[in-house]
């Protein structure tokens, strides 16, 4: 590679339902500066396209580039995406946005070439490329938050399937008689295994009268109860919470099972707010992954946090700019 393009730098924006975040990296995945503002995803996509134009601005603000000194801008962003179009197709994040041309619209705006992709997609090939310390050639990102997303890498490159929308590993059905999705459909994994169900079994269990400090810590406003309130009070040592989370460890592990037994990955790595509950989770699903999933891949496999943090997304962003100029060689 010319030495030119290592020099080159590349804004990564993560667009999410409530914050849109930007940085300013090298080719290297060395952050140099930030930006963050909410998204106001409500008031509609125009609204949403000035915001993310307007956090790039501070986020490039001190430091006078000129656009010939950028190899791309590269943006992730949840839902269904057509990243040869440039399009946000849907977005479970974003109400009103269909076939949503961002790519062009923010491209235009700065005279940047542009790449969008889906977030978790992007973040496992952020992980991949700045997160890993080895080569490791198939790999799955996953992202237990609000609801679960995933990317794959198979064989050495990223895999988004026919076209463009693999890795919606959330949406797998695990109980045919489960709960109802938002995307329609019935015992989806994220329907059973994400901090929304999480919370929701919580209020179920303290309606049906269990004694539990997690009211406690929502002063009696059930409708305040979340993953992070029962995540706290599970490391306070609450016995409710601690089951509704070692259950929550059990799904995660009967959708990890899945992708072990399809995809036999040398490493699994997830991360989100959810996995922040370290290994009163993990620990529950890595069993059930032990114990129902081929010995073969399973032991093959390796399961734990993800290594970037919060960073996945925008590296992922920054990652995919590398990938898509074609001037990156791993």
């Amino acid at each position: 590679m010319p030495e030119n393009k290592e020099q080159k730098l590349i804004l990564g924006v993560d667009l999410g339902g409530t914050k849109i975040a930007a940085a300013l990296a090298t080719a290297q995945g060395k952050i140099l500066a930030r930006g963050r503002s909410s998204t106001r995803a409500q008031a509609g996509p125009d609204v949403v396209i000035k915001s993310i134009c307007a956090t790039i601005d501070r986020t490039l603000a001190a430091k006078r580039l000129k656009p010939s000194q950028f190899l791309g801008i590269g943006i992730a962003a949840a839902g269904i995406i057509d990243s040869d179009k440039g399009k946000v197709i849907s977005s479970p994040n974003l109400p009103g946005w269909h076939e949503v041309p961002l790519r062009d619209a923010v491209e235009q705006r700065f005279g940047i070439p542009t790449y969008l992709g889906n977030d978790a997609t992007l973040a496992a090939l952020g992980e991949w490329c700045f997160g890993l310390k080895k080569g490791i050639a198939n790999l799955i990102y996953i992202t237990v938050s609000t609801g679960i997303g995933g990317g794959i890498i198979a064989g050495g490159k990223l895999y988004t399937g026919a076209c463009g929308v693999a890795g919606e590993i959330g949406h797998m059905t695990i109980d045919v008689n489960g709960p109802k999705c938002n995307c329609g459909n019935i015992g989806c994994w994220e329907t059973l295994a994400s901090g929304t169900a999480l919370a929701r079994e919580a209020v179920k269990q303290i309606r049906e009268g269990a004694k539990t400090s997690i009211i406690e810590l929502v002063n009696g406003d059930i409708s305040k109860i979340d993953a992070k309130v029962v995540d706290l009070a599970a490391k306070q040592g609450d016995e409710l919470a601690k089951e509704l989370i070692s259950r929550l460890g059990y799904y995660l592990g009967i959708g990890l099972v899945n992708l072990v037994n399809i995809f036999n990955p040398e490493l699994i790595l997830i991360g989100g707010g959810v996995a922040k509950m370290g290994d009163l989770l993990l620990q529950p699903a890595i069993k059930i992954v032990k114990e129902r999933a081929f010995s073969t891949p399973a032991n093959a496999v390796e399961i734990k946090p993800a290594l970037l943090g919060d960073d996945s997304g925008i590296l992922g962003a920054v990652a995919f700019v590398l990938e898509r100029s074609k001037n990156y060689r791993r």
